[in-house]
């Protein structure tokens, strides 16, 4: 494949262009973002939780998740990177899409009140609650390789196998595991390119709440990040706990947003009809 050299001054109108068009797309949006989660997490009323699921550093789970249900997924024990992967339960052709999450929302940055797409266009969570706001939907996760590389020497586990182990008991397979978001990794874009670890952005004991949009099959793996710069594998346990929740107002803000949730809503509406 030939590449194709761009001029520093053709790459300048690209991004005059791009600017544009996403200064145009957030001026649909009705509504500001709040502000992030309070520390500590707030008990989750007992009356309402399914089940309760403590993950130890190195591992992996999996669950079915209802609509309307909602996982909360928590540092309980101090800073872990949980990846997590999901798949629409009825069809499992269709599945987390953080490629068109990003795009569809002008924003790598995701947290409470945005919401995560499938590769269909369709809603597949609405974050509800986060403390963190620190999650990687780019960078992937951690592979025999890169563990290797980082921790010379030593036995460990990582997340490309952990994936690969939670898709075959769900009867999948290695090539239907979809790219994945990592919750409580600090990385960021650098002004001139690459990917860094912002640790000061990332609190011991933060905690996420999805809302389930659809049935479906998801996935978590408790392994390190290839950027966190701690040099010595250490993942702590984390809890995930799978409870009902709240029905959604008219106004609910994951669903009011951003046009682009409004559009995932009614192709939501649409498979549900």
């Amino acid at each position: 494949m030939m590449h194709v050299r761009r001029s520093p001054e053709e790459i300048a109108a690209n991004r005059v262009r791009y600017e544009e068009h996403q200064k145009k797309g957030l001026e649909f949006a009705p509504k500001a973002l709040p502000g992030l989660s309070p520390l500590p997490a707030p008990a989750i009323d007992t009356a309402v939780v399914i089940h309760q699921e403590t993950v130890p550093g190195g591992w992996y789970w999996s669950t079915r998740l209802m609509r309307g249900e909602a996982i909360r997924i928590d540092q309980a024990e101090g800073n872990s990177t949980v990846a997590l992967v999901a798949w629409n339960a009825a069809d499992t052709s269709e599945r987390i899409n953080l490629v068109d999450t990003a795009k569809v929302q002008w924003t790598t940055a995701l947290g409470k009140g945005r919401v995560i797409f499938s590769d269909m266009g369709r809603v597949m969570f609405s974050m509800i609650e986060d403390s963190s706001g620190a999650h990687d939907c780019l960078m992937g996760g951690s592979t025999a390789a890169s563990n290797a590389a980082k921790y010379p020497g030593e036995k460990t586990r990582n997340t490309r196998d952990n994936l690969i182990l939670v898709a075959l008991k769900l009867g999948l397979d290695r090539r239907d595991i979809p790219g994945i978001l990592n919750l409580f990794a600090p990385v960021r874009l650098a002004e001139e390119g690459g990917f860094g670890w912002q640790g000061k952005r990332s609190n011991s004991a933060d905690y996420v709440e999805l809302r389930a949009e659809m049935d479906m099959l998801v996935g978590f793996s408790n392994c390190p990040h290839p950027l966190d710069p701690d040099l010595t594998y250490q993942p702590k346990p984390v809890v995930i706990t799978r409870y009902s929740a709240a029905a959604p107002t008219t106004d609910d803000l994951c669903r009011t947003a951003t046009a682009e949730a409004l559009r995932g809503f009614e192709n939501n509406a649409l498979m549900l009809a």
